[in-house]
């Protein structure tokens, strides 16, 4: 069977779960971190929002580490994700949408995009 990122991951996550995996700004985000934060965000996902595996998600958040484990969030449930680049706007970024076949956008409050 094919190996996917999610394996990787996990797999790390299990060897070396306080070995560093990110650092943004002044702060360090372990395996262990990560697993836990995509947990909880696969978990409200599913239970609040009612995502099933296959639905396709549309993710227009800045490169911060939320981004990151809303990705693993997403793969842990069997969902694409449809990476759109937070600095589009007005007709690239509907056009983005309509392509994507999103069920569910996430974006964070600071990522209002007009549709012009």
């Amino acid at each position: 069977p094919a190996v996917t990122l999610l394996d990787v991951f996990q797999l790390h996550a299990r060897r070396r779960p306080r070995q560093p995996l990110l650092l943004f700004q002044d702060e360090i985000y372990t395996y262990e971190d990560m697993d836990r934060r995509s947990n909880r965000a696969a978990w409200a996902l599913s239970r609040r929002l009612g995502l099933q595996s296959g639905s396709t998600v549309a993710v227009f958040l800045p490169n911060e580490p939320t981004y990151v484990w809303t990705w693993l969030a997403l793969a842990k449930l069997g969902c694409p994700m449809a990476c759109l680049n937070c600095n589009v706007r007005g007709r690239a970024l509907r056009h983005a949408l309509e392509a994507a076949q999103a069920t569910l956008v996430l974006a964070s409050p600071g990522e209002r995009g007009t549709m012009g």
